[in-house]
């Protein structure tokens, strides 16, 4: 095993080889073969329950993360449990010890986050004509560009996106799909 170390006799970080790892974990500089003793820097991984929302449907996963790592409502997580398939997520709530909820917490202080997935979603759409609107959910990846003006197919019908609405509220001209609530489209 290589690592850039710092060596005392260089006075600067090279590359070290691994001598003994235990106790007294030894290391000899590749620059000048010095062997001396490094301490190895051990982050403390914190279990954490991860409660992953999508399609209509829920799933709970157990994750070991950096206790450290610092974590905020509306951001993303990967979760890679090691036994299902590894999923995007963003974070929609966190719950800590006693059911309280924050909006940032390290990773050590949670017991559960509660998340929605945003590898694959489904966008929701009303398409009108003549009066009469139709509602389509329409499966997307969640890193997919939806914008108005483009045309899309939805439940077999083409339409055109006229409206996006997203989860803030707002209403651009493009958004990503992970972050849309509703699109409304004109039949073609």
């Amino acid at each position: 095993m290589q690592d850039e170390i710092f060596c005392p006799e260089c006075g600067d970080f090279s590359e070290h080889t691994t001598v003994k790892l235990g106790r007294e974990h030894l290391v000899r500089c590749e620059v000048c073969g010095t062997v001396h003793p490094t301490k190895l820097e051990r982050t403390r991984l914190a279990p954490l329950r991860v409660v992953i929302s999508a399609t209509g449907t829920s799933q709970r996963r157990t994750i070991e993360i950096p206790a450290d790592d610092l974590l905020e409502v509306g951001g993303e997580l990967l979760v890679d449990d090691g036994v299902s398939d590894v999923a995007m997520v963003e974070i929609t709530s966190i719950e800590l010890e006693g059911g309280r909820r924050e909006e940032k917490a390290r990773a050590g202080d949670a017991k559960t986050l509660w998340t929605r997935s945003v590898d694959e979603v489904m966008v929701k759409v009303s398409v009108h004509r003549r009066g009469k609107t139709a509602s389509y959910a329409l499966p997307t990846r969640g890193d997919e560009t939806i914008s108005v003006g483009e045309v899309r197919t939805a439940g077999g019908r083409r339409f055109r996106v006229e409206k996006i609405k997203l989860r803030d509220g707002r209403s651009p001209e493009r958004a990503l799909a992970k972050d849309i609530t509703r699109v409304w489209g004109g039949d073609l």
